[in-house]
């Protein structure tokens, strides 16, 4: 399910900092997508586009793999920061693999104002 949200000012600050951290792994790494998730116990996991000859993940598989590799049982909440116009299915699966159906899933442009907010499915 996907709902249009206008301005990151209605986000919970939690939810501000994991798209403010999303954005930052973007710029730092100079790659196309940025990515941040909040496990159960609210530590973060940054991480940016994979983009290798042998493996490609999407910034947020790989927010998502370094939680699970780190121990997460759980998401609370992932951002991502991105051109693109909504998440990309594969990412709502990771996030619904971790985190459950309905764990959001908040996209962000490059400026960091929110596009969209979907919940994992």
């Amino acid at each position: 399910m996907l709902c249009g949200m206008s301005d990151v000012t209605e986000l919970d600050p939690e939810d501000k900092k994991i798209i403010t951290l999303a954005r930052s792994a973007r710029a730092r790494n100079g790659v196309a997508e940025g990515a941040a998730v909040r496990d159960e116990n609210g530590r973060t996991y940054v991480a940016g586009t994979v983009a290798l000859e042998s493996l490609k993940l999407s910034a947020l598989q790989t927010a998502v793999a370094m939680a699970v590799a780190s121990g997460a049982k759980s998401l609370e909440a992932a951002a991502v920061v991105s051109e693109a116009d909504r998440p990309a299915d594969a990412d709502l699966a990771a996030v619904r693999d971790l985190g459950g159906a309905g764990t959001p899933v908040l996209l962000a442009g490059p400026d960091g104002a929110l596009r969209v907010a979907a919940e994992a499915r």
